[in-house]
């Protein structure tokens, strides 16, 4: 293989064939619901429990889907490439981990995980939360949210992003919209590595990229993979 460190940065879109619902496409989660009501710090001041009713919503409709070939394909990356492959996701779901991706960074956060306002502690979360739920290390009530990084909030592990970036050899983005900062401002660190897109169809940003190929993520994904593991 022609490349040493590997980040891939990935999207709603690699999820979508495994039933998920993207964001920003036409039929997408925010043509239906106004994402300041739900994912903004001031939705959530107005009217927490309807934040949270939402994420309940989302956090049933994750049990019913299962990892696809592109995320299956990650894994296999990670796995047989002698060097070191991060994946850093923008998706809160758990596809990357229950495909076997070991070495992953969530920067918006997990749908499966609550965050306590009050103590700062997270807890592994799977069962609805509502205003009456108390935290479990610090026993308030009304402080837990969803562990989700909301508009206008900071996405976690920047820096150490950044730093992985901007030292990598090859930086692939799959299933991206190019339109959410500062994910999408990624490939401008990777100056020196090789950047692909791969994607439904052209982002917003594809003309920053040295390559792209656009397709279905459960076919050009795994067969680009199969490419590089084969070099």
């Amino acid at each position: 293989m022609r490349f040493g460190r590997i980040v891939v940065l990935t999207g709603s879109g690699i999820s979508a064939e495994s039933g998920l619902s993207t964001f920003r496409d036409k039929d997408g989660i925010w043509s239906k619901i106004d994402y300041r009501d739900v994912a903004t710090p001031e939705g959530y001041r107005r009217d927490p429990q309807r934040v949270l009713d939402f994420y309940n919503m989302r956090r049933s409709t994750h049990t019913s889907v299962g990892p696809n070939a592109a995320h299956f394909a990650l894994a296999r990356l990670e796995t047989e490439h002698p060097d070191e492959v991060t994946i850093v996701t923008q998706n809160v779901d758990e596809l990357h981990e229950r495909a076997g991706t070991k070495r992953l960074i969530h920067m918006h956060g997990e749908v499966y995980k609550a965050l306590c306002a009050a103590c700062g502690v997270r807890h592994p979360w799977r069962e609805p939360m509502s205003l009456q739920t108390a935290c479990p290390a610090c026993s308030e009530t009304g402080r837990l949210r969803p562990d989700i990084v909301w508009f206008g909030e900071t996405p976690y592990e920047l820096d150490r992003i950044g730093a992985l970036v901007s030292q990598c050899d090859l930086f692939i983005a799959i299933g991206t919209s190019g339109t959410v900062y500062p994910a999408a401002g990624l490939v401008g660190l990777a100056r020196d590595a090789h950047t692909v897109e791969l994607n439904l169809e052209p982002s917003e940003g594809a003309s920053r990229f040295r390559e792209a190929i656009h397709g279905k993520a459960s076919e050009v994904v795994p067969a680009y993979i199969d490419r590089l593991i084969s070099e």
